[in-house]
């Protein structure tokens, strides 16, 4: 029996016969259940019981929201695009951004390595794949060095009185030996409780660079599944930095192959799972070809009733000597209420390589806490100072410093006041 979610999900369904057999396929296979590998810490219950309508246009919101966000920058609104609140005159040379009718639907391939893929996994990559009608189209020429970040803006608004869910098809590619900096800003305009679905896909080709950082700050009430899948070819690099700060319930796949000899990715986040959010980021990187490079640094916190879910799955595949594979995923708990479950997955098939992965779960330091304290300060500020040097060290890596300030600002806003 088809869930009230996916019933109302399809009922807006307007495409051609492609993309008809994904959405009946993600009818038949239905939601995946507490016996799917890949979603048991992260349960569907309560979500597929509710339905959504449909969004027909952007609703207006104040430009201030906006303020802090430069040119060039393209904006969406509840899933549509908003011409009046994006800045596009401002675009570098070589830089073409726009907002794109959606190409042929096709689902991201699964990666090797980890939990098998069964019937439901795939759910929401079908739904978008069949629902998803725009989305950011951006592309770099090839040798262009862009020095602007260009700012992608993602707006949940209150609109109507019922829950909307909208899909987007986003697609970055770098040309050969170009470089660019993209900021992703996922916000909220007043509470709702809105779906979405998002999948990015990235390219990025020899000896070009990709600096991307996303800022994931949508309202207490929503719901967002997103999925960026990304290639890297010889000597390409991708550095991307997640701040997951926003949301009731999210869940972020990312999943790279490094395809290029040489090729390095240099992932890192942080994942905030305070009040009764739910935040779940899955990793999925794969060294393909020789002397490839990843660096994964993550830290989670978990406080009041929240729950962190992290996997981090790294394949490294036959062939791909002097693989460099590095993943550290430290976390720290609040409170005795909230919950933190990670996974650290290592698979090598290949010889010769360097390869280190870990994960931990504590509390903060007693010692340094009374070493703080000793020195006049007060317990919720010495424990808000100790959380935010622990969070830091995924953001000190984002080589710009506009950039970086500014996340490191979001981040500390977050956890101001932040209660056990």
């Amino acid at each position: 029996m088809t869930s009230p979610l996916l019933e109302s999900l399809a009922s807006g369904f307007s495409g051609d016969t492609s993309r008809r057999a994904l959405l009946d396929a993600a009818l038949r296979d239905g939601l995946p259940g507490a016996r799917s590998e890949r979603w048991k810490y992260t349960s569907l219950r309560a979500l597929e019981r509710r339905s959504f309508g449909q969004p027909d246009r952007a609703p207006p919101i104040d430009p201030a929201l906006l303020a802090d966000i430069p040119s060039p920058r393209l904006v969406f609104v509840n899933g549509c695009f908003d011409a009046a609140l994006s800045q596009l005159d401002a675009l570098p040379d070589g830089v073409h951004l726009s907002a794109a009718e959606a190409g042929e639907p096709a689902v991201p391939s699964e990666t090797t390595g980890d939990a098998p893929v069964g019937p439901g996994d795939a759910v929401f990559a079908r739904l978008n794949a069949a629902l998803a009608q725009t989305g950011v189209r951006l592309r770099v020429t090839e040798g262009a060095q862009v020095e602007r970040s260009v700012h992608l803006v993602l707006v949940g608004a209150t609109g109507g009185t019922d829950a909307q869910a909208w899909h987007l098809h986003h697609r970055i590619e770098v040309g050969a030996g170009a470089a660019l900096r993209v900021v992703e800003h996922h916000v909220a305009a007043g509470e709702h409780r809105h779906l979405d679905t998002a999948t990015l896909a990235v390219s990025v080709a020899q000896g070009a660079l990709l600096e991307h950082a996303r800022l994931q700050r949508t309202a207490d009430g929503a719901t967002s599944f997103a999925r960026t899948d990304a290639v890297l070819q010889a000597d390409a690099r991708y550095h991307r930095v997640d701040l997951e700060l926003g949301s009731a319930l999210s869940r972020h796949e990312l999943n790279v192959r490094l395809e290029g000899e040489r090729a390095s990715l240099a992932a890192h986040g942080v994942l905030l799972a305070n009040g009764r959010r739910h935040v779940d980021t899955r990793l999925g990187i794969e060294h393909v070809a020789r002397d490839t490079r990843c660096e994964l640094l993550w830290r989670g916190i978990g406080a009041g009733r929240g729950r962190a879910v992290f996997h981090g799955g790294i394949t490294i595949h036959e062939g791909a000597d002097g693989a460099d594979a590095r993943l550290s995923n430290k976390n720290l708990l609040l409170s005795s209420t909230a919950e933190i479950d990670t996974q650290p997955v290592l698979v090598i098939h290949a010889d010769e390589v360097q390869a280190a992965h870990g994960a931990t779960v504590g509390q903060i330091d007693a010692n340094a806490l009374f070493y703080l304290r000793a020195r006049g300060l007060p317990q919720d500020e010495a424990r808000q100072l100790l959380t935010a040097a622990f969070c830091r060290e995924p953001l000190v890596a984002v080589d710009d410093q506009t950039v970086r300030d500014a996340l490191l600002a979001r981040l500390d806003a977050a956890l101001e006041g932040l209660s056990a």
